[in-house]
């Protein structure tokens, strides 16, 4: 479902949803929401993007849990303080994951930091609030320092000594090597191959891409051009506005909707861990590069178009399998886990790439599948890239679901 937004009232973008016409939810959200703008205004990319919101939510968790103690304490939880503040607890975890995961940040950090703490009592509570957040950060950052991210990435593009290749470098070649948050390893839902190019399946994935994700395709419907439009974004926010739908809902507490981020947004990075471990393992050729070449595939059933082009520019990374469709998955299999059997709420979000649009979806199904059915209209992945990457999203959600939520395996 689409629904236009008005000017100025619901923010016409997820990434700027933290006008004062917002709603105001608890201050899990709304510093989740100011968290998601510094970095999107950062511009470190979408993996690394991913990866820093997870050190943040789970810092965030972790300061909330030390005053709550509604859920076990883990190693990276800070000494009990019951009468800490929450806010200010939430406040400077934020500021001190975000200061030293984005130092050039440090205005914006600041000024969001001074503002959340003026509505606090100043007293034991916010000091104690101040020195609970600032501790449990600091942990969370010690314990992931080795993590792999920060690794000289060392990619060697594929040529012959003397003859050019294209010297845009692929997006986070490192992430393979990464240390997981909830994954034993990288490959641990590492899937079979592609398609081999003699195939059936394959010819049915590469006519149908041909087909609905040219640019100048005539096939596609307007409906799948918007949607085409609405998910070339793929910052966090988005996801987060329908994370927001479930953690905004009556009845929620700070505690729960800190846990909630805090295993999204593992999910999530764990999901891009997994889905380049794939990527570069397999090495897998784009729909631009294949429907160019359709005549070196052996396969007589997809003839070449040397001039087509995607809808949208195709990201630099393998195409096998869909990152937004592995990422997206992931996200509502822990929203599913967490719902358990209450009933499901309007699930809704925004999009930098459509302004003033809203989509929603009255299930968790039919948000994953337009997410990946996008992708196609993209004209990015092909049919078999979405299905193989809504797979490994959902085992990576069930993984976060199963330690954080007490949900199934």
């Amino acid at each position: 479902m689409v629904r236009l937004l008005k000017a100025g009232g619901l923010a016409l973008s997820v990434l700027l949803a933290l006008s004062s016409a917002e709603a105001r939810a608890d201050v899990i959200t709304d510093w989740n929401r100011t968290a998601a703008r510094i970095v999107a205004q950062a511009k470190p990319g979408t993996p690394v993007a991913n990866r820093i919101m997870a050190l943040v939510q789970t810092s965030v968790y972790e300061s909330v849990n030390a005053i709550t103690r509604r859920y076990p304490a883990d190693p990276l939880t800070p000494p009990h303080i019951a009468r800490a503040s929450v806010e200010a607890a939430v406040a400077a975890a934020n500021r001190a994951a975000l200061m030293e995961l984005l130092p050039k940040q440090a205005e914006a950090i600041e000024a969001a930091y001074r503002d959340a703490l003026a509505s606090v009592a100043e007293g034991e509570g916010k000091r104690d609030g101040i020195a609970l957040g600032t501790r449990a950060a600091a942990a969370v950052l010690a314990f992931r320092q080795d993590d792999g991210a920060l690794a000289s990435e060392r990619y060697r593009p594929v040529t012959s000594p003397g003859v050019y290749v294209p010297t845009v470098l692929p997006a986070v070649p490192q992430w393979p090597q990464r240390r997981p948050w909830l994954m034993a390893t990288a490959s641990q839902f590492r899937p079979v191959p592609p398609p081999t190019l003699d195939s059936v399946a394959w010819a049915r994935d590469y006519n149908e891409i041909k087909a609905l994700g040219g640019r100048d395709s005539r096939q596609r419907t307007p409906a799948q051009l918007e949607q085409a439009r609405f998910w070339e974004a793929s910052f966090p926010a988005i996801y987060y506005g329908v994370v927001y739908s479930v953690a905004e809902r009556p009845g929620r507490d700070a505690s729960r909707n800190a846990r909630l981020l805090m295993a999204v947004t593992q999910a999530m990075d764990d999901a891009a861990i997994a889905v380049f471990d794939a990527k570069y393992h397999y090495q897998f050729w784009r729909p631009v590069t294949a429907i160019r070449n359709g005549d070196r595939d052996g396969n007589d059933a997809t003839e070449p178009d040397a001039g087509w082009v995607p809808l949208i520019d195709t990201p630099m990374h393998p195409e096998y399998p869909c990152a937004h469709c592995t990422i997206g998955s992931a996200v509502g299999t822990v929203l599913a886990a967490e719902l358990g059997k209450e009933p499901m709420p309007r699930l809704a979000t925004t999009s930098e790439s459509a302004p003033g649009i809203e989509h929603s979806w009255t299930s968790v199904e039919a948000f994953v599948d337009e997410v990946s059915q996008a992708r196609i209209f993209d004209g990015v992945h092909f049919r078999t890239s979405t299905e193989v990457g809504k797979d490994m999203g959902s085992k990576v959600g069930r993984l976060a679901a199963q330690r954080y939520l007490g949900a199934a395996p």
